[in-house]
Order: structure tokens, then C-alpha cells, then sequence
């Protein structure tokens, strides 16, 4: 039974990379049109210079802030892990 269940689970895995081989987009064709609405008004919009750095802080604020609180909390997590305890 164990068998049947990994190859039934190969087999979805399978069929779901080569379903999505067939509708990726070729290399260098913008997969929407929203990549050149950001490129066109990024720094009319937002004033930066740099598009990436206005997608990244304006057009995605909240998002970078929330990797930002679980990357702090990760770090935080693992230095209480491994920091010793001074014997009293």
C-alpha cells in the first residue's frame, strides 16, 4: 500500500512539472503587463530611483516589513538557543 501511495505521489509531482513547463513564459517575455506599468510610473509614483528599491519599500511596504519581524525573530529564536547561561 505504502508503494502505491509514493508512486501515485511521484506520478501528481510529475504531471505538475510538466504541466508547468508547458505554460512558463519564454526568457525575457514579461509574464503581465503590470511589469511595464511598474517600470513605465515607479519613480513618479514613489520618487525612488531605482525600481527595485521601489517595489521592494513602496509598492510591497508590508510585505518587506513582515520578513523583516520573522527574520528578527528567527535570529532572536536561535541566539536564546545558543547562548550560555552563567552558573550562579
Amino acid at each position: 500500500m505504502r508503494k502505491i501511495a509514493m508512486a501515485a505521489s511521484l506520478s501528481v509531482f510529475i504531471a505538475f512539472l510538466i504541466a508547468a513547463t508547458l505554460v512558463i513564459h519564454p526568457f525575457g517575455y514579461p509574464p503581465s503587463q503590470m511589469d511595464d506599468y511598474i517600470i513605465e510610473n515607479a519613480q513618479s509614483e514613489t520618487g525612488a530611483n531605482n525600481v527595485v528599491t521601489a517595489v521592494v519599500f513602496d509598492y510591497r511596504g508590508f510585505d518587506t516589513l513582515g520578513e523583516a519581524t520573522i527574520l528578527f525573530t528567527a535570529v532572536t529564536g536561535v541566539v536564546m538557543l545558543f547562548r550560555r547561561r552563567k552558573k550562579e
